[in-house]
Formats: structure tokens, C-alpha cells, sequence
């Protein structure tokens, strides 16, 4: 792990190292300074067939295990209230405010995401959202010109905690 960074409220307790487990009985570690953050990979909620069409379009990648993917950063997400007792339409209304699909399909092929949904898990969750992000060091800097983007769209204003976590993939 390279770095902990809150962007808004609170942050995660320092730590070593990062793992991504998946599947429905993974051992969580108990070690001093480790946390386990839970979410599942669902459908795309607030994405058209448009959406998918032009990401699709542009390469997005299957995967974020590709080989010349070095670096990484986990960004877990909580939402206020008032973003969830927003309807579905209304929701997607904001992002597409922000042009928030348009946005991060510029940034395709060169950074692939994969969202982890935790709210369907039932147990109060610290996040909603966790967004795996994979980029070669080279992208570096269009990673954080993307992230400097979406978090000045209009949902972000719906954000209540917000940490950047940046790692160096292992190989």
C-alpha cells in the first residue's frame, strides 16, 4: 500500500498491504491494523445500453488483472441519505448531470474499474460503493485528471466519506 488518503470524512486505519479475496467464504485477516471491506459485483444500475455500447466501443477492458497494470487504487464511497432517498431515475438523472459515463469512458481502455455494490449485502456497511481501480504508471496522471473530474460533477455533492487508497499491484 502506498498511501491512505481521506478526501471526505473519515479515514481507514493505516495499513501494510491490500488484498482483493473473492467469494462467498473468504478468511478475513485479524492482524493488527487490518480491516475488511465487503461489497458484490452487481449489475450496471445507472448504466443505458448506450452506455455500455460506447464503453464497450473503446475498449473497456474485462478485467483489472491485465499485465501492464501496475499501480491501483481502491476508493470506497458512502452516500448521504438524501442520495438514497433519491428515486432510481432521479439518481441517474444526476450522474447523467455530471456526464459521468461520458467522462470516464475518455479514460478507456487506459483505466479499468470494477465496482463492488455493498448496500445489497444487508449489514450496515462503512461504504456503498467500492471502486477498484488498475493503470500502468504511465496513466498515472490521467488517472488523477479523471478522479479531479468526477468528484466536481454534481453527485459528488451526495458523498459524505470518501478515502483514496493507492497501491502498487503485487506480481
Amino acid at each position: 500500500m502506498d498511501s491512505i488518503a481521506p478526501i471526505v470524512g473519515e479515514s481507514l486505519p493505516p495499513a501494510s498491504h491490500v488484498a482483493v479475496l473473492e467469494g462467498p467464504a473468504v478468511a478475513v485477516p485479524h492482524a493488527p491494523h487490518a480491516w475488511a471491506l465487503s461489497g458484490v459485483v452487481s449489475s450496471l444500475k445507472y448504466a443505458t445500453r448506450a452506455d455500455v455500447t460506447a464503453m464497450n466501443a473503446k475498449g473497456q477492458p474485462a478485467t483489472c488483472s491485465r499485465a501492464e497494470d501496475t499501480l491501483a487504487a481502491l476508493i470506497p464511497i458512502r452516500k448521504s441519505e438524501a442520495w438514497w432517498a433519491l428515486t432510481q431515475d432521479e439518481r441517474m438523472g444526476v450522474m447523467r448531470a455530471g456526464a459521468h459515463f461520458e467522462l470516464g469512458t475518455e479514460y478507456l481502455p487506459a483505466v479499468a474499474r470494477r465496482l463492488h455494490h455493498c448496500r445489497e449485502l444487508g449489514a450496515a456497511q462503512p461504504f456503498d460503493f467500492l471502486t477498484f481501480f488498475t493503470y500502468a504508471p504511465a496513466e498515472a496522471g490521467r488517472f488523477d485528471e479523471m478522479l479531479r473530474r468526477l468528484r466536481a460533477t454534481p453527485e459528488w455533492a451526495y458523498v459524505e466519506r470518501e478515502v483514496d487508497v493507492r497501491l502498487h499491484l503485487a506480481v
